[in-house]
């Protein structure tokens, strides 16, 4: 494997203005570290400063310019106010990591509009995975970059999960980079892993990482100096597990292992896309998909399960649903949606995590006391009947409401009263969205709130629609990239995008016919 560096003009960048390049970069703004914004996952931006209530509209606010990358944009972009780049002075700048194998550092305010660095983990033998080499062709054409990188602040390190082929053989290696140049600061390392188990492609009583079956499809988690990465299927087919590694931040020396069906079979961590999420104590909580599940009579598998872990990885405490079984048999995933860790809360339940499923069920659970498995009821805090057709994303919050959007549904708005969510939703979208999508909020403390999202339709058929609406009150939408299709229209989607909002600007992945783009929105010269 090799590493290459470009600051050429290889990569095409085409601006709707050059005018906006006149406004000088803020570099006050909230930076985007992680996925949806922070550990406990809420997707909250609460320093936006420029976009508003009443800016946002087709008006004042479009599409500005878009960036062309060399593969498609799963993962979600990231951004960092204010970096040094290596010989090229400070930037705001926005990282993009492609199913190519590529990592981008982008100017986020479009000057340049070439990258300031470019990362590729392919040449001299290596290439980004073809699809029809994996058990599904679920990410076409190729695989590379899937699950969404993480940044250490601190260190100025990006931490990314690269897929390869190498002379037949296929890796899965973390690679820690530096931000302000691109370059490897120490590693990368082959993923790898065992554990003990007669599942699933088990031999001799062992259960062996497998990397061209494993998808790593979940965002990637940074708590308390370690790296925590989740593995699912592609499209449920193979010999696969759902897995959970730590790694230390410092040294990338693998420090945890967990798998959550080592005597039976599936359980993908793949949480539409979204990651394990942390709480301030430093435990980790995920949310387990169709699979094997016998813990309530002395096994050690957790299929649709939500999970309480230590920083270690030994399983502390757990829940799963009472129709568990139906849950596997028909596909309908506990965990097609990451959870969400609600701050704390007036009431008896101050400690909650919300998380709902495929079969259109939204839970909220005692993180304290999660309620392990009864057959005859579900020992939570609340299960509500939500969207008909399913959960394919996951929620948000912003002030005491929380937002979650179902497949061919409304974005629904619940309000959060000690402790307790509102029965049905408060406020709905005026229209509903073909895919739905997991919602990010931007804000100025409590002021100017708006909520984000992106319905890009599942297989990567159809235009995606960059949504706004009124976090008060949903049913009021603000703006949409349809209002104005001549200038603002989005490409073809791609599956579980959420939209990154930071310093005025919205950064999407998209298509655009045969060719991969960030789009970037704003407010209009």
């Amino acid at each position: 494997m090799r590493i290459r560096m470009s600051r050429d003009c290889s990569v095409r960048a085409v601006l709707f203005s050059t005018m906006f390049l006149l406004f000088p970069p803020v570099v006050t703004a909230q930076n985007v570290l992680t996925w949806h914004n922070d550990n406990f996952r809420t997707g909250q931006n609460l320093k936006e400063t420029t976009l508003t209530l009443t800016n946002v509209n087709s008006t004042q606010f479009g599409l500005i310019f878009k960036l062309s990358v060399d593969g498609h944009i799963f993962a979600q972009p990231l951004y960092v106010g204010s970096v040094n780049i290596l010989g090229q002075g400070t930037h705001n700048v926005v990282y993009v990591g492609t199913e190519n194998d590529s990592v981008y550092a982008f100017d986020a305010d479009g000057s340049p509009t070439t990258p300031l660095w470019h990362t590729s983990f392919t040449g001299t033998g290596a290439v980004a995975v073809p699809c029809g080499d994996t058990p599904a062709c679920v990410i076409s054409p190729t695989i590379g970059i899937t699950g969404t990188p993480v940044i250490d602040g601190t260190s100025k390190t990006l931490y990314v999960v690269a897929f390869t082929k190498e002379s037949g053989t296929y890796y899965q290696r973390l690679h820690a980079l530096d931000i302000t140049s691109g370059v490897e600061k120490f590693g990368p390392i082959v993923i790898q892993a065992s554990v003990a188990g007669t599942g699933s492609g088990s031999v001799g009583g062992t259960v062996d990482f497998t990397p061209v079956v494993q998808n790593q499809r979940s965002a990637l988690l940074l708590s308390n100096g370690v790296v925590y990465i989740a593995w699912s299927s592609f499209g449920d087919v193979g010999e696969y597990h759902g897995w959970v590694m730590g790694y230390s931040a410092s040294t990338l020396a693998q420090v945890s292992v967990f798998n959550d069906t080592p005597n039976g079979s599936k359980g993908g961590i793949w949480h539409s896309a979204g990651g394990v999420s942390a709480d301030s104590s430093g435990n980790v909580y995920l949310i387990t998909g169709n699979g094997s599940f016998d813990v309530n009579t002395g096994g050690v598998d957790y299929g649709d399960s939500f999970l309480r872990m230590t920083s270690t990885l030994s399983v502390s405490d757990y829940f799963t649903p009472d129709n568990q079984l139906r849950l596997d048999d028909d596909d309908l995933d506990l965990g097609s949606s990451a959870g969400l860790i609600l701050p704390k809360q007036s009431g008896s339940y101050p400690d909650e995590i919300t998380g709902a499923d495929k079969q259109g069920t939204i839970y909220l659970v005692d993180r304290d006391n999660m309620g392990k498995f009864n057959l005859s009821s579900n020992d939570v805090i609340q299960t509500i009947t939500g969207s008909a057709k399913g959960y394919f994303s996951s929620p948000a919050y912003f002030d005491n409401a929380v937002y979650y959007s179902g497949r061919e549904d409304y974005l629904d708005q619940y309000t959060l009263i000690n402790g307790v969510l509102s029965k049905t939703p408060v406020s709905k979208s005026p229209m509903t969205l073909v895919a739905g999508g997991t919602p990010s909020i931007s804000a100025n403390g409590s002021a100017n709130a708006i909520v984000w999202i992106v319905d890009a339709p599942f297989k990567g058929t159809t235009t995606a629609v960059l949504h706004a609406y009124k976090a008060s009150k949903v049913s009021d939408e603000l703006y949409n990239s349809q209002q104005n299709a001549m200038r603002d229209t989005l490409g073809t989607g791609i599956s579980f995008s959420v939209p990154t909002v930071a310093n005025g600007r919205v950064y999407v992945g998209s298509q655009s016919g045969s060719t991969d783009s960030l789009y970037i929105y704003g407010l209009l010269p």
